[in-house]
């Protein structure tokens, strides 16, 4: 019998994948594991010499009767601005890892946006303080808009203040945010909002440090989920080499410049980094030990993430 693929879209992924659930979705697909191999990127000459990228990251789980495969296609096109298109396509393909046959096609925005927000909380439950009740959010993008939710998933967050180098894009997150019944306000300064808060989610696409490791006090969390390649960073050195440091993936050591920048300047070498994300959900690495140490964990995604989220929305849906 052929089977005919499920097309998932933005509005019923969001509501296939309520934060909570994906969030001990990816808790046991990181314990688990999966085959990723290294992402592709591919170069594209378009119109007027403009320059594309294609991005594959591909996934599949381990053997069983059950099993998944995916691949997430991403195209980069930063030329389409002028003519008012998005810069960014994205579709994800999810298929059965027995067999190859196609389940389901879905938006590939939806599921990047909501997965990476996904484990940002999933790490910070291992790393932010218990009692952790104030967030900062660096960013007002359509990654900083989820950040919220999934923080609100793990802890009991009571006040959340937001930042941007663009204030009238900043307010409009606030005014989002506080229609949805969050107690939440601009934060005009980065010195004096950094330090109030228990934990800082950055979100932004930064060549330049945002986040000085002198504003920090003792007991927060730093989780830097923007500046995804090695030429960008959203904190300083002082930042880095004062925290215990984790990562999602060792293509951080490539990719994530606020790791990558450190080493290459001799402020830390690798060891410094403590474990992989994966060592926290198997139980193989302790995260925050005590109250007072500064935890920082920087992600540049993973394709184990992908599947994981697209897994979930397939089968939930298959159960409506």
């Amino acid at each position: 019998m052929t089977i005919m693929p499920v097309n998932l879209s933005q509005d019923e992924l969001s509501t296939l994948l309520p934060m909570k659930q994906l969030i001990e979705a990816l808790r046991t697909s990181f314990t688990t594991g999966c085959s990723a191999p290294a992402r592709e990127h591919h170069s594209i000459e378009g119109l007027n010499n403009q320059q594309g990228t294609l991005l594959l990251m591909s996934a599949w789980s381990p053997p069983g009767n059950t099993r998944y495969m995916g691949v997430k296609q991403v195209n980069i096109f930063p030329g389409n601005a002028e003519s008012g298109k998005p810069a960014l396509n994205s579709t994800y393909n999810l298929f059965d890892g027995n067999t190859g046959e196609h389940l389901a096609a879905m938006d590939g925005n939806t599921i990047t946006g909501l997965r990476t927000v996904a484990v940002s909380a999933l790490a910070a439950d291992y790393l932010a303080r218990p009692n952790a009740k104030s967030l900062l959010v660096l960013g007002s993008g359509r990654i900083s808009s989820l950040i919220p939710d999934a923080y609100k998933a793990i802890r009991e967050i009571e006040k959340i203040k937001i930042w941007d180098i663009n204030i009238e894009s900043a307010q409009r997150l606030v005014d989002t945010l506080r229609r949805k019944g969050y107690n939440c306000e601009i934060a005009a300064s980065l010195e004096d909002a950094v330090p109030e808060a228990d934990i800082i989610s950055s979100a932004t696409l930064s060549h330049a440090p945002l986040i000085c490791g002198k504003w920090l006090r003792p007991g927060t969390h730093v989780d830097l989920i923007g500046a995804f390649t090695s030429e960008m960073r959203e904190s300083d050195d002082e930042c880095v080499s004062m925290a215990k440091v984790f990562i999602d993936t060792e293509e951080v050591f490539h990719e994530g410049g606020d790791i990558v920048q450190p080493i290459k300047e001799g402020v830390i070498n690798r060891s410094h980094v403590q474990a992989k994300l994966a060592d926290l959900t198997s139980g193989t690495a302790i995260g925050r030990s005590n109250n007072e140490e500064i935890t920082l964990f920087k992600a540049v995604g993973t394709a184990l993430a992908d599947l994981s989220a697209a897994t979930l929305a397939f089968q939930t849906k298959m159960k409506e």
